[in-house]
C-alpha cells in the first residue's frame, strides 16, 4: 500500500491533498507543523511527502534539510505561495524534489507525486521502453517505430523518454520543463509545443496509430488511447 506523509498547517489544504491523493487509492498521514512533520518522516518509511514551505515553528526548509541529513531519502514536493525563482531554488537545495506553487490543482499534485514515487522506484536495468510498437533503447539512445528508425535530437529523445516513462499518464507543460529542460519555472515560450510538434511528425506518420496526443488544458501524454485521441 502506497503511503504518504503530508505536512502542512492550513487545514482546508490539507484536506484537499488528502481528498485528491485518497482517490487515487493512496494513504494519508497528516502532521499539522514541522516538529510533528519531522518526527513523523523520521520514524515511518513513506513513498513520498508533501512538504508546506511556511511552517511555524520549524519550517519546511528546515524539515527537508534536517531530513537529508538524518539520511531519509523519502521524495519531497515542496508546497509554497512564494512563488518567485529564488525561493524554488532554495527549496530544491535545500533538498526537495520538486516544488509547487499556491494555489495548485489537486490532480497536478496527485500526478507529481506519482511522478516522484515512479523515479525513485526505477532501476539503472530498465534499458529499453515500449509502447505499442514505439521502442526506445536507452542504452544505445535509438528509438524506433516498428521497423522504422527514427533520428532523434538529444532534446527530442529526452523529451520522449519522459512521456514513454510516463505513458497513459497527462504530464503537465511545468513537470515537462522540469524534467526534461530543468527550469523550475515556465519561461513563457512555445519550447515545449514545437518539440512535440517535431516528435509527432516524425513518431506518428500517416497510416500509424497516433500516440502523443495534447489534452485540453492540462498538457501531454503517449497513450495508444483511442478516447485520447479525440481530445488531440
Amino acid at each position: 500500500m502506497i503511503k504518504v506523509l503530508t505536512i502542512e498547517d492550513d487545514e482546508i489544504t490539507a484536506r484537499e491533498i488528502i481528498a485528491e491523493l485518497s482517490a487515487h487509492g493512496i494513504t494519508v498521514d497528516w502532521a499539522a507543523n514541522g516538529h510533528e512533520g519531522l518526527q513523523k518522516a523520521s520514524g515511518t518509511r513513506y513513498d513520498a511527502i508533501t512538504l508546506d514551505r511556511m511552517l511555524p515553528g520549524l519550517d519546511g526548509l528546515a524539515v527537508v534539510k534536517a531530513l537529508r541529513e538524518a539520511g531519509v531519502d523519502t521524495p519531497v514536493l515542496m508546497i509554497s505561495a512564494l512563488s518567485d525563482v529564488d525561493e524554488r531554488i532554495r527549496g530544491l537545495r535545500a533538498g526537495g524534489d520538486d516544488y509547487m506553487t499556491k494555489p495548485f490543482a489537486p490532480d497536478e499534485m496527485a500526478a507529481r507525486i506519482e511522478v516522484l514515487m515512479r523515479r525513485r522506484g526505477s532501476t539503472p536495468t530498465v534499458l529499453d521502453l515500449k509502447v505499442m510498437d514505439l521502442e526506445l533503447d536507452l542504452m544505445s539512445r535509438t528509438a524506433r517505430r516498428g521497423s522504422q528508425e527514427l533520428s532523434l535530437l538529444p532534446t527530442e529523445f529526452r523529451l520522449l523518454e519522459f512521456l514513454m516513462r510516463n505513458n497513459g499518464q497527462v504530464l503537465t507543460r511545468m513537470m515537462i520543463f522540469e524534467t526534461v529542460w530543468g527550469y523550475h519555472f515556465d519561461p513563457g515560450t512555445n519550447l515545449i509545443d514545437v518539440h512535440i510538434g517535431r516528435l509527432r511528425r516524425k513518431i506518428d506518420l500517416p497510416g500509424l496509430t497516433p500516440l502523443i496526443h495534447t489534452v485540453r488544458g492540462q498538457g501531454y501524454t503517449l497513450s495508444a488511447s483511442t478516447a485520447l485521441a479525440e481530445k488531440h
